[in-house]
């Protein structure tokens, strides 16, 4: 049980960094992003491929982080130009062209070229080996305190989503207490969990604590950049972008900013996936996991990081109840429950767009569809 709760809490740090970047692209730019997937193909590859040469860890994972940004590079110069459709489009088939050509192409592997379908193993993964008893309990220490800093995080947001003007009826407050409390409840199950796997060691245990370390970096990060005059600029151009130009902003270079910082994020999200699985093959970055981090954006709410979060969450639960429970209720067997689970989160988002477009801590005044 402790390494399931420990391996969901690396998947859902993994899936939330890899949406926080499509967030930033689409969320706050307004830049349709259907091949996020490349980005994190991308990092994974360059991060194992240069871990495997003898590349320190941290080094590989920044140059997966710079390779993933240079494709957004290219993909910005080409397509940001033109209108915003021409992006999903080009989007759609950068992720599958990546794909296929690391599938297709000779990868250097120990010393010898090696086809890329048959993947690669046997490389680095962070905190593999069992540290001294200090190390654990220092170990312990930091995710005590990131558990405490989180915990005070969401009580402040609750608390000023009921101060603020904008969420002043109850039914908006009441949903950002549910959201908090159930964040927090899952927040001290994992800690316990993880507090459990790194005294008695498991490596899994101290992935999951480099995977949050991460992602709270980067969402304190994120927080600053939008509500920074960058991040202004940033919705400014999602709502119309011809009010930034007309006040001399370069539209064109913001734009490329959000698609290289964004890609970038997943690229790091690549590393944390690639250390979660110890070995990666072409097939595991099907164009399904973009329309994963979809899902998580839409359901937590676009524009939001905190609901990309929720998003992630409420996607990996959903997952995993259904995976135990499904099976027990539905008389089907394994390939039509993986269709019926499919379908059925499908039907939760066609309820959602009905009943909240917006997502669950959106707010509709900011929705990017239809404009």
């Amino acid at each position: 049980m402790i390494e399931y709760l420990i391996f969901l809490a690396i998947s859902t740090a993994t899936f939330t960094l890899f949406g926080l970047g499509l967030n930033l692209q689409w969320g706050f730019t307004g830049l349709i992003n259907f091949g996020h997937i490349a980005f994190m193909t991308l990092g994974a590859y360059t991060t194992v491929l240069l871990s495997l040469k003898g590349v320190p860890l941290l080094f590989s994972t920044i140059a997966g982080a710079i390779v993933a940004a240079l494709l957004g590079l290219v993909i910005g110069f080409a397509t940001l130009r033109l209108r915003e459709d021409y992006l999903g489009i080009v989007t759609i088939g950068t992720g599958e062209l990546v794909r296929l050509v690391i599938n297709n192409q000779e990868l250097p592997i120990a010393n010898t070229w090696v086809s890329g379908a048959f993947g690669v193993q046997s490389y680095v993964i962070p905190l593999n080996t069992t540290p001294s008893l200090f190390l654990r309990l220092l170990m312990i220490g930091v995710l005590t305190l990131l558990t405490i800093i989180t915990v005070f995080c969401l009580w402040r947001w609750v608390k000023t989503a009921r101060k603020s003007p904008s969420n002043c009826n109850n039914q908006e407050f009441f949903s950002g207490l549910i959201v908090g409390i159930i964040l927090g409840v899952l927040l001290l199950t994992i800690y316990v969990a993880g507090v459990m796997g790194l005294y008695n060691y498991n490596p899994k245990a101290g992935l999951m604590l480099l995977a949050l370390l991460v992602l709270a970096f980067v969402f304190w990060r994120l927080e600053l950049l939008v509500k920074s005059p960058w991040g202004r600029i940033l919705k400014a151009i999602r709502e119309d972008e011809e009010i930034p130009k007309a006040l001399g902003k370069n539209v064109f270079w913001y734009k490329l900013q959000s698609l290289m910082l964004g890609g970038a994020i997943a690229g790091i999200a690549g590393a944390f996936f690639a250390w979660q699985l110890s070995a990666i093959y072409p097939d595991n970055f099907q164009p399904q996991l973009t329309f994963d981090a979809w899902i998580m954006v839409i359901l937590g709410g676009s524009g939001n990081n905190i609901g990309t979060i929720l998003g992630a969450v409420i996607y990996f639960a959903y997952d995993a109840l259904t995976r135990e429970l499904l099976p027990k209720i539905v008389p089907l067997d394994v390939e039509r429950i993986g269709a019926f689970r499919i379908m059925f989160i499908g039907l939760i988002l066609m309820v959602l767009m009905i009943w909240r477009p917006q997502g669950f801590l959106g707010k509709k005044e900011e929705l990017t569809l239809g404009k």
